[in-house]
């Protein structure tokens, strides 16, 4: 989706880890939650979580096991039940496919605003990490706002990013699970992050664009 210069696609390559639960209803239309997995070349895997519409999966009804392609746009919102993450990350699926033999990929293009200062820091054994807070408009002024981490020589640049900067990146959608110490003890969750693979500043007025 394009608004303005702002930019959000999504296009994962995986398979689904469970049947379609019902999520809520917008508009008139009833969502449902889809659990979906991706591995990466490492490896290594990634779950994230489908918004499909009633309206997609009549057209591609999907089950346990099934190997899609999931092309969409990356969705925020913020969770005040108390439970789990505060930020819950999904993608919103406009189109489901049979995925064949197509191995599994894990894509995304954005480009929006800085809204938080960037956090630089370097782990313990010293890898440079570079945290970013993206918003991308959507249509009738809404936006999402989308963590993101840069690596190594991006993360040198992110740093010197300042709020307001506009950004275009490509990415992937990572999941990452943690340790939360509350009340009642130790919780595990799982967050969610842009992995940025490449990245470029950008004009935020739309008259600057070509």
């Amino acid at each position: 989706m394009l608004t303005d210069w702002n930019e959000n696609r999504a296009r994962l390559v995986g398979q689904a880890m469970g049947e379609p639960e019902y999520s809520h209803a917008n508009h008139g239309e009833d969502f449902f939650r889809l659990p979906f997995r991706v591995y990466r070349l490492s490896g290594a895997a990634d779950q994230v979580n489908l918004l499909v519409s009633r309206t997609v999966l009549e057209g591609h009804p999907v089950h346990t096991g099934d190997r899609l392609i999931a092309e969409g746009e990356v969705r925020s919102y913020n969770n005040r039940s108390g439970v789990g993450s505060r930020l819950v990350i999904t993608v919103l699926v406009r189109s489901l496919l049979d995925a064949g033999a197509e191995p599994d990929d894990n894509r995304l293009t954005l480009a929006g605003v800085l809204c938080k200062q960037p956090n630089y820091r370097q782990t313990p054994l010293g890898r440079e990490i570079c945290d970013l807070m993206l918003a991308v408009n959507r249509k009738y002024g809404r936006a999402d706002y989308l963590p993101c981490i840069a690596w190594g020589v991006l993360a040198q640049r992110s740093a010197r990013l300042a709020v307001g900067d506009g950004i275009r990146l490509e990415g992937r959608l990572q999941s990452r699970a943690y340790t939360k110490l509350t009340e009642a003890g130790q919780v595990k969750r799982v967050a969610f992050e842009v992995s940025i693979m490449t990245m470029e500043l950008v004009e935020t007025e739309p008259a600057q664009m070509n």
